[in-house]
């Protein structure tokens, strides 16, 4: 294990009071990715989508699944997609490279990388997110969560999914909604704390296309 991996590790062992203890500083360009990332993932809530979790060969990079079909995760990719940026290519170059990391071969007793399918993955998406983008606290306090924050969660019986949080708020609790696809299509709903959180991210693209 390197010491990436080490401090990874760590990190998710920090109580979240510790984590929220330094918010990150950020630049205008972040905040203007945070808005357009936002804007599309409401932007999908407009489009039809059937549930539908069957393994589909697509082209590489920039493959998708049928446009009418898709999972959580086909939600989280396409939203990306609008602002450029293809997480079937980056979750594949980091998972060339850095492949113990990511849990293809203990939960799927893969051996390879199978560019049809890891990044439709919630659980290497959440690897993936942890070592590319930054790793956020995991609490019960609704104002922990902004806009363009990526959320997963466990739906129980070890059963992931993701979701992207939006900057429009419920009228009645008050929290930002979520969008996320959980067999109904794209839907923007009062979901965040309705299942056990994973995982707590922000992804700003490939560092080479940051500030």
């Amino acid at each position: 294990m390197n010491s990436r991996s080490i401090a990874l590790g760590l990190l998710f062992l920090l109580p979240s009071s510790i984590l929220a203890q330094a918010p990150l500083t950020r630049s205008p360009a972040q905040r203007e990715f945070l808005r357009k990332l936002n804007d599309a993932a409401i932007e999908r809530t407009r489009h039809t989508v059937r549930y539908d979790s069957a393994y589909v060969r697509i082209p590489y990079p920039n493959g998708d699944v049928p446009d009418g079909t898709g999972v959580c995760t086909d939600e989280i990719i396409r939203i990306y997609r609008a602002l450029n940026i293809d997480l079937q290519k980056e979750v594949h170059e980091d998972m060339v490279g850095n492949f113990s990391a990511y849990p293809n071969q203990r939960r799927w007793m893969l051996a390879h990388t199978d560019t049809n399918i890891d990044h439709r993955r919630v659980p290497n998406l959440m690897v993936f997110f942890s070592r590319q983008g930054e790793v956020l606290p995991t609490t019960t306090r609704a104002e922990d969560y902004s806009p363009g924050d990526l959320v997963t969660w466990d739906l129980g019986g070890n059963v992931p999914h993701i979701g992207i949080v939006v900057d429009r708020k419920s009228g009645q609790s008050g929290r930002y909604l979520v969008v996320h696809n959980i067999g109904r299509g794209p839907q923007m709903e009062d979901v965040l704390f309705n299942w056990k959180i994973t995982g707590h991210f922000r992804y700003f693209g490939p560092t080479r296309e940051r500030d």
